[in-house]
């Protein structure tokens, strides 16, 4: 059967799965926004559900001096005996594990694992658990760690060993540990999570070692792949469907013009077979945007998101930099409130921010509000955000000379108001239409006619020019001020629709 790629779009890097009976759950990197490492869940595969964060109580996961790209990654999800546990790393304070009898529940506090490295895993085999990480225990060098480990309080049973060094490809990282039938398999990630990304594999008799290499390594990259649709393709999981089938999901980009992505890294999912006991991914070891593969159901199609106002808990989909900022915002009763702070986007902190990932090229995002300033500077409206130094800002704004509807671009040293003018009063509907080249800002009065006023290139909110960017674009509602303001962004309603592209 066919279906397309990604099955989960927009910034959802370095997926996890597990299966249990017939359900599949997933969990993806969330790096600075909160709340981090969203849970999804499918029946079939190819049709995916965000069911909560595993990372939800923000006193837990303190994101409050994390950089652009900092905070938490590299999840991985698995189930024993009625339990499911997810592993990550959280920078500057280390490994932990969460665990939860319903993944779309509250997860426990974190267990924090004194084991160095980035990118755990969890192994259960038996009666015994095994930690595996990546470590650079020489100058130059990475390497795969395992060590034995009691999972309900994270203390080391055992001594680490290292157990494999990659195929040389550089920055060997995203090790997972399978048993299957006879052998040991440890699937890892090289090349960096750029163009050079790929998935390695190794195999061995005993869990420990010593790990032969796949004579077909890397077994999936997009390195070589001329048609430049998908590129960086790596970081993956490897399971076995319950009809028997096995299936790898995998991160890769969708490249948006020329080599540059701004969506980020996406989860991709790609057939396995297996030939000598080693692994076969996809179609000659590259990842595609349509694949062919023995599924039991059939995609549906794209659906528009909106927002729920109608009482005050957060539809999952929601994300905040670094945290929410406490008192900014009142849900219920049909609005969202937001109330301006001091704090920008360019101070790698928490503005008053609420958003969604932007999860196709082609999207429509759309806010109705009210918005009156009271105060010179202050701001409210439409945010496409990349990083702390690359975004787009389309709001309602206060100058000496009054109220104002502005456009203001921002890529790392470059400012520019791309659109000012004077603002209408009353209810104002704010729109931006996305393509793989442009954002188009458009406004209306009311229930008015809509007028577009300006347009922004896509490549300025790449992860490529951005450089070492590891998240993706984010479009959400944003209230600011140069000063402290009793001015209130309220609004009624917030949509996100796919449009062709």
């Amino acid at each position: 059967m066919q279906y397309k790629n990604p099955i989960i779009k927009g910034f959802h890097p370095d997926p996890s799965i597990c299966r249990v009976g017939e359900d599949y759950y997933l969990v993806t990197s969330s790096f600075e926004y909160f709340p981090g490492i969203p849970v999804f869940h499918s029946k079939d595969l190819v049709n995916w559900t965000q069911i909560g964060n595993c990372a939800a109580r923000a006193e837990e996961f303190p994101l409050e001096q994390v950089k652009d790209s900092g905070g938490i990654w590299a999840p991985t999800i698995r189930w024993n005996q009625g339990t499911f546990y997810v592993t990550a790393t959280l920078e500057q304070y280390g490994n932990f594990i969460v665990s939860a009898q319903d993944p779309a529940g509250e997860w426990s506090s974190p267990v924090w694992v004194p084991v160095g490295g980035i990118d755990p895993s969890l192994l259960f085999d038996g009666d015994r658990v095994y930690y595996c990480t990546n470590q650079s225990l020489h100058p130059g060098r990475e390497e795969i760690t395992l060590e034995e480990i009691d999972v309900r309080t994270g203390r080391l049973l055992g001594a680490q060993k290292t157990i494999w060094s990659g195929v040389g490809g550089g920055f060997l990282e995203a090790p997972h540990v399978y048993h299957i039938g006879d052998w040991y398999y440890l699937l890892a990630a090289e090349g960096g999570t750029n163009f050079n990304h790929m998935i390695t594999v190794a195999r061995s008799r005993s869990v420990d070692g010593s790990y032969e290499s796949c004579p077909g390594n890397p077994v999936l990259t997009n390195l070589h792949d001329a048609s430049r649709q998908v590129q960086c393709s790596g970081h993956g999981d490897l399971f076995q469907d319950h009809l028997g089938n096995w299936w790898l999901v995998h991160l890769a980009t969708r490249i948006s013009r020329r080599t540059m992505s701004h969506l980020g890294r996406e989860t991709f999912l790609t057939p396995v077979t297996w030939e000598e006991d080693w692994p076969v991914v996809g179609n000659n070891r590259k990842a595609s945007l349509i694949c062919e593969g023995p599924l039991w159901a059939e995609q549906e199609a794209e659906k528009s998101w909106q927002a729920d106002f109608s009482n005050r808990k957060w539809e999952p989909e929601w994300i905040f930099l670094r945290r929410p900022v406490e008192g900014a915002y009142e849900r219920g009763e049909g609005s969202l409130k937001l109330h301006p702070s001091t704090v920008t986007f360019e101070a790698a902190k928490s503005p008053v921010f609420a958003a969604v990932r932007q999860c196709d090229f082609g999207c429509e995002t759309e806010a109705v509000f009210d918005f009156e300033p009271r105060r010179e500077g202050d701001e409210a409206g439409l945010a496409v955000v990349l990083a702390s130094d690359f975004h787009y800002r389309f709001g309602k704004k206060r100058t000496q000379e009054g109220n104002f509807l502005v456009v203001e671009k921002t890529a790392e040293d470059f400012r520019q108001t791309a659109f000012c003018a004077p603002a209408p009063e009353g209810e104002l509907r704010l729109c931006i239409r996305a393509d793989k080249e442009f954002f188009t800002f458009c406004y209306a009065s009311g229930e008015g006619e809509i007028h577009q006023v300006c347009k922004a290139s896509t490549r300025f909110l790449s992860c490529e020019l951005a450089g070492k960017c590891f998240t993706g674009t984010v479009i959400g509602l944003y209230a600011m001020s140069e000063v402290t303001t009793d001015a209130v962004m309220e609004v009624k309603e917030f949509k996100m629709t796919p449009q062709p592209e």
